[in-house]
């Protein structure tokens, strides 16, 4: 059984995790393997914002009581927001994808708003789930030097 609940400070570490072991499945095929070898695993190097993130808007989902996902959302802060509310980190490991954690996470952290995020431009399986929920390119996109120039995509609902 998935349970949702308000992410704590306790859940930090597995945050962390989470959210390499998304960024590695997901980027796998866009960024060199170096680059994604390189990415700082250490808790401490994201605590100040992983901190504040916890303390607002971050929900885990559970399962048997292990943290196996989360999400962040808020206000919006594109500069040219075209929607209030943003999503901007939604992770689980992936051996659970296709298991219910994604939506579950989803629906808690956005429930029905209008929503925006971004998105790497190649990355059919979060294109497809978000799709399936009724978020949509809106035809902005943007390169990140930072990420090898990955480039993503804003999906608007």
């Amino acid at each position: 059984m998935i349970t949702v609940r308000p992410a704590v400070p306790d859940d930090a570490e597995r945050i962390v995790d989470i959210r390499l072991a998304g960024w590695r499945a997901a980027f796998a095929h866009l960024l060199s393997p170096q680059f994604l070898a390189d990415l700082p695993s250490d808790v401490e190097d994201w605590r100040d914002g992983i901190a504040r993130a916890v303390r607002s808007r971050t929900v885990v989902a559970e399962v048997d009581g292990e943290v196996v996902g989360y999400a962040f959302a808020g206000p919006s802060r594109d500069e040219d927001a075209v929607r209030d509310w943003q999503l901007f980190h939604l992770y689980q490991y992936p051996r659970m994808h296709g298991s219910g954690t994604g939506q579950a996470l989803l629906d808690a952290a956005i429930d029905h708003r209008p929503t925006v995020l971004w998105t790497a431009e190649d990355n059919p399986r979060a294109l497809a789930f978000y799709r399936r929920n009724g978020l949509v390119p809106d035809g902005t996109r943007k390169i990140e030097p930072a990420w090898e120039g990955l480039a993503e995509i804003r999906l608007v609902r």
